[in-house]
């Protein structure tokens, strides 16, 4: 066999892998998707055709007893604020590491502790957020929710900017200190334009952990703050489950992730594979 057809081979297996892949992901969402178009009935029986209906979308939207629309703006509220906070306290914690005159060992304790941090499930944390927000009484509100969010986030966004803050050549901020920029000046001239991909791959990571979670903000939110996975869940009733409604917000919950990724997308692969070759 020529070199030629063993890499042709060797191509066709690699696309076939990641088709499966990309199958392994997708048909899950796409079942669930076209599930919010389904009948209760003809979900439950199975049925492997059957005629597409949006009664589900307009129960989730505007029925009197839905409150999706206002989680759906809650899960905006908290999950856009402690995406900014994150990242302005990442970035500026990254350039501290790597910056400045710490001792090797402090930089290096900090990010592993951070690690260790993150490893922690939040369902674990979800009483004492919940003690400690009733304590200050920030229980039941965006405030609350949104320093939890921060705080869970806060680690990974760290270890992402403290990769793209270290890349940035020291030349270019040496120089322009000589220019007399000041430490403002020069984070927002010179470091910012450079780890601008990094940002977007960090937002868009950290918005998406914060929309999808769900232990904490059950824990610390009530109807009136309530986000949106906390409304996905509450399909779940007593005496039945509202499989089709529940899909259909599921689906409806998906649309801020991928219209962000849709936009950013050059900037986040940019940003995931900045230092890759280094």
């Amino acid at each position: 066999m020529s070199s030629v057809a063993v890499q042709r081979l060797r191509s066709a297996l690699v696309h076939a892998v990641l088709i499966g892949f990309a199958l392994l992901i997708a048909v899950p969402v796409i079942w669930t998707v076209a599930a919010g178009f389904r009948t209760q009935i003809s979900l439950l029986m199975g049925d492997l055709f059957f005629t597409p209906v949006f009664f589900n979308f307009g129960e989730v939207l505007f029925s009197k007893t839905s409150d999706f629309l206002v989680n759906y703006r809650n899960s905006l509220i908290v999950g856009i604020t402690s995406t900014v906070l994150c990242l302005v306290v990442a970035t500026l914690a990254a350039w501290s590491l790597h910056r400045m005159r710490w001792p090797r060992w402090i930089p290096n304790i900090f990010l592993a502790w951070t690690l260790i941090f993150h490893m922690i499930p939040p369902v674990a944390l979800a009483s004492a957020w919940y003690t400690m927000a009733r304590t200050v009484g920030l229980d039941n509100t965006f405030t609350g929710l949104i320093l939890a969010h921060t705080t869970l986030n806060l680690p990974m966004a760290i270890w992402l900017m403290s990769v793209f803050v270290r890349d940035v050549p020291k030349e270019l901020e040496e120089a322009a200190l000589l220019d007399g920029a000041s430490t403002p000046v020069l984070l927002r001239h010179v470091v910012l334009p450079i780890i601008a991909p990094g940002l977007a791959a960090t937002a868009i990571l950290t918005f998406v952990f914060s929309w999808n979670e769900f232990a904490v903000a059950l824990t610390l939110t009530m109807k009136q703050t309530a986000t949106v996975p906390v409304a996905i869940a509450k399909f779940a009733q007593d005496f039945e489950i509202l499989y089709t409604q529940m899909a259909a917000s599921a689906a409806l919950s998906i649309l801020p992730a991928l219209l962000l990724l849709l936009i950013a997308q050059r900037y986040i692969v940019k940003g995931l594979t900045q230092g890759a070759v280094k």
